[in-house]
């Protein structure tokens, strides 16, 4: 019998694979990460080979420690950090240049070539998105402008281009034997060429920006049957049946479906989710639109979305380029030695500035320094900025939506760390409510497939799968909340304007 869901999760630090039983509850799992690459100040990179060689460990490892095999797994879903642009070559199966990871800022250049004299917003009312490194696009012309003998490959129709969801479906799907050259459309709503209403490619764009449209995958449903996993691998046969970037999945799985719903993921950074039904809203407040799911034939769901380039990042960057601790887990009792911030404030604009301002001249900062301050006021500082994130993009949800929210649904690895969660319960003012089943971007894509199969029958069944388990309500005075969240915005003021040029 065909029991479980088996989700594969690719995510910006490592790759998992997690099989679901019908409750929506985790039956077994397997994790890998994989190299942080950074060639240079602002560069990120991923070995797109190594990523396909850790979802297949991953993929055995959760059958395994589930004794499950293939006739057990009634579907697969697959969910992938979006804007990492890859490009392989057709003809050999090997990529041409590692992956561009979405925090990299290497194409600022290109960003202002585009952009020209009408500015970033130049195409933001067809896309939703504004001209950014971010984005996928621009890492594609980087690619085709700068790796020898590129531009000659892709003008003779041998070079496919993939978000990582296209490279890994079409690895399980055969590769070179008629792997399946496909994305959902939440990643190809990441690319800055997929316009919002039509849901196709622009060709107009792919002209301006000397993108070949054989470059680029066919555009499919969130939630379809888009063929079966190839004979070499453990889930020979099994229909692949689902796809959604990660935070998509993310409010999937959260059982965040209608307008009006929401939920934020604590990841790598921050990710809040605000859906908007089958309406098309566009930000005036530094939000990005983007599709939220599409089931099969029926019509397209959008969402508006606040980016936080980084969140968990600082934790591992604390642990890893400073040595403050010897685990990210030590960083909450690290940070609970001291009763506040100590008046320090850490604004880790590593890459810019994301939502709402979209600053890639800014840069990271420690501000409000003196003797006082000691490694747990910095470990404080660190956790208290992904709550201050989160406010500035809750802030722009509630001007864009003219509702404010009640509760805020979380997810993702930080919402173990209950400092961070009550404080941001705090700076927000509505409680925080965290699920069961916290892993909820692979659960989320393992819903779609199912839905796909039957194996769930509607949305009603999964929302009937939700479950609360912890909630953190505001308990500190209005007073405080707003004299630290005035400090904090303060400090974002410090970081701007620091990269002057890119010619240093």
């Amino acid at each position: 019998m065909r029991n479980f869901v088996l989700a594969v999760d690719q995510g910006t630090t490592s790759t998992r694979a997690i099989i679901f039983n019908h409750d929506g509850e985790k039956v077994a799992s397997s994790q890998k990460e994989h190299e942080q690459i950074f060639p240079q100040p602002g560069w990120v990179e991923h070995n797109p080979d190594e990523i396909w060689a850790n979802t297949q460990y991953v993929i055995s490892g959760a059958l395994r420690e589930a004794g499950l095999g293939a006739a057990d797994i009634a579907a697969v879903g697959i969910t992938n950090q979006r804007e990492t642009a890859m490009v392989w070559d057709a003809t050999t199966g090997e990529p041409i240049y590692n992956a561009i990871v979405w925090q990299d800022t290497r194409t600022q250049d290109i960003v202002d070539r585009l952009a020209g004299e009408s500015g970033v917003d130049r195409y933001k009312s067809s896309l939703g998105l504004p001209l950014a490194t971010y984005f996928s696009a621009t890492k594609i012309i980087w690619i085709l402008e700068n790796v020898p003998g590129a531009r000659e490959k892709a003008d003779a129709g041998q070079l496919r281009f993939g978000t990582m969801d296209s490279w890994l479906l079409w690895n399980l799907t055969g590769g070179l034997d008629g792997g399946l050259h496909l994305t959902d459309v939440t990643n190809a709503s990441r690319t800055l060429l997929m316009d919002l209403q039509t849901l196709s490619w622009r060709a107009d764009l792919l002209q301006e920006f000397g993108i070949p449209i054989s470059m680029l995958p066919r555009i499919v449903s969130s939630s379809e049957i888009y063929g079966a996993v190839a004979s070499e691998s453990e889930l020979a046969g099994v229909p692949i049946a689902g796809i959604l970037g990660d935070q998509q999945a993310a409010t999937f799985g959260q059982a965040a479906f209608d307008a009006g719903e929401s939920k934020n993921t604590y990841g790598t950074g921050n990710f809040l989710m605000f859906q908007t039904g089958e309406q098309i809203v566009q930000s005036k407040n530094g939000l990005l639109t983007t599709v939220g799911f599409k089931l099969g034939d029926a019509p397209a769901h959008y969402a508006l979305e606040g980016s936080i380039a980084v969140t968990g990042s600082l934790i591992q960057w604390l642990r890893d380029n400073l040595g403050l601790f010897a685990s990210s887990a030590e960083v909450e009792e690290l940070a609970k030695t001291v009763p506040d911030n100590g008046g320090a404030y850490f604004v880790p604009a590593f890459s810019g500035l994301f939502a709402p301002y979209w600053r890639s001249d800014a840069r990271g900062a420690l501000v409000g320094l003196t003797r006082f301050v000691n490694r747990g006021h910095i470990a404080r500082a660190a956790l208290e900025a992904a709550a201050y994130q989160t406010r500035d993009v809750l802030d722009a949800v509630n001007a864009d939506a003219g509702v404010k929210l009640t509760q805020l649904k979380v997810d993702g690895g930080m919402t173990a760390n209950e400092t961070l969660m009550q404080f941001q319960a705090d700076i927000l003012g509505v409680p925080v409510v965290r699920p069961v089943v916290t892993e909820t971007t692979a659960l989320g894509a393992a819903y779609v497939a199912g839905l796909a199969v039957g194996f769930w029958s509607g949305l009603a069944e999964l929302r009937a799968n939700w479950h609360e388990d912890r909630r953190w309500n505001p308990t500190m005075p209005s007073a405080q909340v707003e004299k630290y969240y005035r400090d904090w915005q303060k400090a974002v003021t410090k970081t701007l304007d620091w990269v002057e040029s890119d010619a240093i």
